[in-house]
């Protein structure tokens, strides 16, 4: 008798299995079908929408139900210290012939845990969750993870680097400076306004052209939620510093206005005010503040810059009274329309030559992924897995 009861304990514990497994499947197709409809229309969200929990908006969210295989990778686009960047499409989805192309930022755990990354990875991870959905942010559609890696879905920009262009056309005329920089005044007013962000990495190599010619802010590893408060750890590229950050006094969102003032000074001129081939001097440079113009530069671009780079951070445009707004009423944004810039109604300056959804002519050839990777072992996972629960 025993014996017909564990017979049919075992039966029961097999169907029950089954039926969670066919569960899994449903949820995972469920869920790629639901990537597949916002990748067709990447529509950006209003900033009320962004701002709700990124569990219940369409973007953002953490997946319980995604693996790696949903995805064919098919070129790397980029590669750091310990992450990875791949063009990925959705694979084998039911009813959908059309290509649907990601960015799929793959980060392996032991690397993250080795270099001493947890922090910057999951705050990464968490801003872009919370910012998902603005139309000049790169959107992280999901975030997702197995046993020893962690990945975060992305939306692909086949533009590339704005930077590639600068330095192409070697500088940008003023309208074009103008276009760009009002989008980036639009996510840094976000940013900072809405979620009290410093991004702390603006340049141009930052910044990707989508297939429509509008700019994407990539790469939060350095983004810090600091709100009123001060921090003090030192990143960012050199030519971009702000004063505060080099002399190491406490830097908040006033970095990122210093760094607007630079970012519209290459447009413009195609090289930042401060250089040298050797950083200290061009941290002595910048913590001098003196700019130098070119005749050509119009008097309304001088002043903006002029404001912007200011070493005193209580007077430093942008970080004043007004904030963002008072950038925007800047005359030399006269001719923006701010509402119409934000729904991406104004078309871009720059539109990239693409031959279809998935071309990466824009970006570099990388060599392959190494082989002997490290392994993640039980005792690692039991000390670190807890840090990525978010993922």
């Amino acid at each position: 008798m025993a014996k017909v009861a564990t017979m049919h304990h075992i039966t029961s514990k097999l169907h029950r299995g089954s039926s969670a497994d066919k569960e899994n499947v449903m949820a995972r197709e469920e869920e790629k079908r639901k990537l597949a409809e916002w990748q067709a229309e990447k529509q950006p969200l209003e900033i009320a929408q962004i701002k709700r929990d990124p569990q219940s908006k369409p973007v953002g969210h953490s997946s319980k139900v995604l693996k790696c295989e949903d995805f064919d990778l098919v070129k790397t686009l980029g590669t750091g210290t310990f992450a990875r960047v791949w063009l990925a499409k959705l694979a084998n989805l039911k009813g959908q012939d059309e290509t649907k192309v990601f960015a799929l930022k793959i980060l392996r755990k032991a690397d993250v845990v080795r270099l001493k990354q947890v922090e910057h990875v999951r705050n990464e991870r968490n801003v872009l969750a919370a910012v998902a959905g603005h139309p000049f942010i790169t959107t992280m559609v999901a975030s997702f993870q197995d046993h020893d890696t962690l990945y975060m879905l992305l939306e692909y920009c086949p533009g590339g680097e704005v930077f590639s262009y600068l330095r192409r056309a070697r500088r940008f005329n003023e309208p074009t400076s103008q276009f760009y920089a009002a989008e980036i005044v639009l996510i840094l007013e976000f940013l900072h306004d809405e979620q009290g962000v410093a991004y702390r990495d603006l340049k141009p190599e930052n910044i990707l052209i989508d297939a429509e010619g509008h700019l994407k802010l990539v790469d939060f590893g350095f983004a810090k939620k600091v709100g009123n408060r001060e921090t003090y750890t030192l990143c960012g590229t050199p030519e971009y510093l702000a004063p505060e950050v080099i002399k190491n006094t406490g830097h908040g969102l006033a970095v990122d206005w210093w760094a607007f003032g630079i970012l519209i000074y290459e447009f413009l001129v195609g090289q930042p005010p401060f250089w040298d081939q050797n950083p200290m001097k061009i941290y002595e440079q910048i913590v001098e503040g003196k700019i130098r113009y070119p005749s050509a530069m119009s008097p309304d671009a001088r002043d903006i810059i002029a404001g912007l780079c200011t070493v005193d951070v209580a007077k430093r445009f942008g970080h004043t009274k007004g904030g963002a707004n008072a950038v925007k009423q800047h005359p030399w944004f006269k001719k923006i329309n701010w509402d119409d810039l934000y729904h991406r109604r104004v078309q871009g300056p720059i539109i990239p030559h693409l031959r279809s959804a998935d071309d990466t002519r824009n970006f570099d050839e990388y060599d392959p992924e190494p082989k002997d990777r490290e392994p993640w072992g039980k005792e690692q996972a039991e000390k670190w897995d807890w840090q990525f629960k978010d993922f």
